[in-house]
């Protein structure tokens, strides 16, 4: 059977992806747990196969067939011609009457935000930033890489610490304890070790993100190179969250700006520090603050918002998720 308002709601990230159920009232009547959504790498069918098997099992739960929208949030959708490819391949699937899909950083901004109003930064392995407003205008950066002016996150963050520690160590750049502290957690010796090991894949790829934790270690241990990444990485955050205002109007007036993704959700203190210290200087109105609600519940938020939902259906939801 179906059910008349109620919203599937979709948060798909590149290692997880979690979905709800939620009735017209607001009650949430199953939720599930998938795998990672990577289009790019396994193509579009393959990644919405992963999400079908979590929808599949939410359905099962709680005795629907269908909704009446589906609000999706997913990693890599990143441009609209992405979302409307990807929009078209959930509604294919059937599983709700509408489909919408957003990239999922507009699902951590609804998830801190009582109305559909504030700007959001995630760092987590990229980095990207969104705003929204109530009358429907949204803020929104490509955050595909370097080729699009980003820089940041955990992938960035480890690279440049790497060619910091690697220059310290042959002498092209000045001393930096990173030199020690990124081939030490490995258990090697020196960079040219950990750079041989890299290269040769003894040390995976993927494992490449463990050396953020370092490097703000090393920071945090009064390391002048160390620090002044973590002090670029304010400057971004805070340059895309200005930006983000600006373009909608709202950095005159009281706004939150959520701060998410594993990076920022860390609340390393320089960077904390750094991030508030300079949004107070060129948004003095801004009101930032780190997101520690599922994303997964601003997606059903914001299909709640869609079908047009009452503001209790939406705190039964939030009482879900936020206790």
């Amino acid at each position: 059977m179906g059910l008349t308002s109620s919203v599937l709601a979709i948060d798909a990230g590149n290692s997880k992806t979690d979905v709800a159920v939620v009735a017209a009232d607001g009650a949430v009547l199953a939720t599930a747990r998938g795998g990672g959504f990577r289009p790019p790498t396994v193509g579009v069918e393959t990644a919405v196969d992963v999400l079908a098997d979590a929808v599949g099992r939410a359905y099962a739960a709680a005795g629907v067939t269908s909704v009446a929208h589906v609000s999706a949030c997913l990693a890599n959708a990143d441009l609209p011609v992405e979302e409307e490819r990807l929009a078209a391949a959930l509604h294919a699937r059937a599983w709700g009457a509408g489909v919408e899909v957003r990239n999922d950083t507009f699902a951590i901004l609804r998830a801190g935000v009582a109305e559909p109003r504030g700007v959001a930064v995630v760092c987590g392995a990229g980095i990207n930033c969104v705003g929204m407003r109530p009358d429907g205008r949204t803020a929104r950066f490509p955050a595909i890489g370097r080729i699009s002016g980003d820089w940041g996150g955990g992938w960035a963050l480890a690279e440049e610490a790497l060619w910091h520690a690697a220059r310290a160590e042959d002498g092209r750049g000045e001393p930096t304890a990173l030199a020690r502290t990124l081939p030490g957690h490995f258990g090697l010796d020196s960079m040219y070790a950990l750079i041989e090991a890299l290269h040769l894949e003894h040390v995976e790829l993927r494992r490449r993100h463990e050396l953020t934790p370092v490097l703000f270690r090393t920071a945090a241990e009064g390391d002048a190179v160390a620090r002044s990444i973590v002090d670029r990485l304010a400057e971004e955050v805070v340059a895309m969250a200005a930006v983000a205002l600006t373009r909608l109007d709202l950095l005159a007036d009281k706004t939150p700006v959520l701060l998410g993704g594993s990076v920022l959700a860390a609340r390393h203190p320089q960077l904390d520090d750094g991030v508030r210290r300079l949004l107070a200087e060129r948004a003095p109105n801004a009101a930032p603050r780190v997101v520690t609600a599922p994303p997964v519940l601003g997606a059903a938020l914001l299909g709640l918002d869609h079908v047009g939902a009452a503001p209790e259906v939406q705190e039964r939801v939030r009482a879900y998720y936020e206790g």
